[in-house]
């Protein structure tokens, strides 16, 4: 099966590593030193940014935004 191409930006990753506290762990490039824990937080930490975001664009409404 073919890879599918990255959503997120490196720069984004990277980004969230360094505030979720492992960006020393990835600095050099390699995602696989990471934990499935620190990956499931990267993904949510990375979803909540999104749904901020198109909140603040007024694209969702926050009763929408909490699944309401």
């Amino acid at each position: 099966m073919a890879r599918r191409r990255g959503i997120m930006s490196d720069r984004l990753k990277y980004e969230l590593a360094a505030e979720l506290g492992f960006y020393h762990k990835v600095q050099d490039g390699d995602w696989g030193n990471i934990t499935t824990r620190e990956a499931g937080s990267l993904v949510r930490a990375a979803i909540e940014r999104a749904e901020r975001m198109m909140a603040a664009q007024g694209s969702i409404s926050p009763a929408q935004n909490k699944g309401l």
